[in-house]
């Protein structure tokens, strides 16, 4: 029986949301690795693993998409720097 468990996995998904980008990303890594020692266990639920999968997915996104968006409104805010659109 593996030592990472799916609610495990869920929790990091979770906690991912509230971090920093660095740290959520490291959160995030951490998902996707257990999530890949997860596969194919016989005492895992298979749709419930690919599930999460697909809400890994989505919070890599969200981590990308927030990220950009932080800079793009420093950018904005400082419009002396180079980067200000």
């Amino acid at each position: 029986m593996p030592e990472t468990t799916l609610a495990d996995v869920q929790h990091s998904l979770d906690r991912a949301i509230d971090l920093e980008t660095e740290a959520a990303v490291d959160e995030l890594r951490t998902a996707r690795q257990n999530l890949a020692a997860l596969e194919g266990e016989p005492a895992v639920d298979e749709a419930r693993r690919r599930e999460l999968a697909t809400t890994l997915e989505q919070r890599i996104r969200e981590v990308r998409n927030r990220d950009a968006y932080d800079s793009e409104l420093g950018a904005a805010m400082n419009p002396e720097e180079e980067d200000a659109p």
